[in-house]
């Protein structure tokens, strides 16, 4: 038996609570992973898991196994990442999880030039509007706009987003413009309820920061949804300026509220653990970071550009 394989397979289950998603992560059938544990179990003469039609927990034994497992598979990755640092060529497959558009306008179009850098590399980009757990989604880093309160992951910034106020011209010949943010409370107002607070919109100016309750009639959880309906006259919208650039569609809105601007929102790279950083993962970090770097609409000082 592969010891090192099963110990994997073991930790991957434990973090996800699924043999059959383990195996879709594998590439591989459930009865694979699961004579893989039973040969574990056997070899170890223990029972590691408790199963039932719903359930699937950890024994007492499966428990103690679970961090001498990890040691192990760490100690085997921080020497195969000491013999790639001394080789010099990342190799094998850096999973990157991104917000959607974010990843479609920003990262995806770069990614030949990380990939020409490294022949022996590969990508899996997983694009997701949701904050997805980073271990239990089997990810090797993220990308995550906005402030990160995780504390069991590493947070490195690597550029910011400022967000804008929009709205169509057809929308503001109708119901007017608004001079200042409190007067959004007397307008249609589109939510993207992606954000943590998405009915409370910050701004600050010369009367400082104001934070403005709005509502509107439409919620919306992706913000190319957004965009389209503030194009269609359905409200006002906070668009990331990122994106305004971006879109050819954008030229049909208005900025407004040019005296007072939502607050800038961090963008960072979050990874589980800054032991045993594989070549690979510090190659795409690294290269995220001089990318974003000289980028006018999300770039920042390399000051700035520090781990949090």
């Amino acid at each position: 038996m592969d010891l090192l394989a099963a110990f994997r397979v073991f930790i991957r289950i434990a973090e996800t609570g699924s043999f059959s998603s383990v195996a879709r992560e594998m590439g591989t059938t459930q009865p694979t992973v699961s004579r893989l544990v039973a040969s574990l179990e056997s070899h170890l003469a223990v029972r590691l898991f408790q199963r039932s039609t719903r359930s699937l927990t950890l024994t007492e034994d499966g428990r103690d196994l679970l961090g001498h497992a990890r040691l192990v598979v760490e100690a085997v990755a921080e020497t195969e990442a000491a013999i790639g640092q001394r080789r010099g060529s990342p190799s094998g497959t850096v999973r990157l999880g991104c917000p959607a558009v974010f990843g479609r306008l920003y990262v995806a179009p770069r990614l030949h030039r990380l990939l020409d850098r490294h022949p022996d590399l590969s990508v899996d980009l997983s694009l997701s509007d949701s904050v997805v757990d980073v271990v239990q989604e089997g990810l090797d880093i993220s990308i995550r706009i906005g402030e990160v309160t995780d504390a069991s992951l590493v947070a490195r910034r690597i550029g910011a987003s400022r967000a804008v106020t929009v709205a169509s011209r057809e929308y503001l010949d109708n119901y007017g413009v608004p001079t200042h943010p409190r007067e959004l409370q007397h307008h249609q107002c589109i939510i993207f309820t992606r954000l943590s607070s998405p009915h409370v919109w910050n701004y600050q100016g010369a009367d400082g920061d104001i934070a403005v309750n709005v509502k509107g009639r439409l919620r919306c959880d992706g913000i190319e949804a957004v965009m389209e309906a503030a194009i269609s006259s359905v409200g006002i919208a906070l668009l990331p300026l990122w994106m305004m650039r971006a879109e050819h569609d954008s030229s049909q809105l208005r900025q407004i509220l040019h005296p007072w601007c939502p607050p800038m929102r961090p963008i960072y790279v979050v990874y589980p653990s800054r032991r045993f950083l594989a070549p690979r993962t510090r190659a795409m970090i690294e290269f995220l970071v001089d990318e974003f770097r000289t980028d006018q609409m999300i770039g920042q000082t390399q000051a700035d550009a520090s781990e949090g």
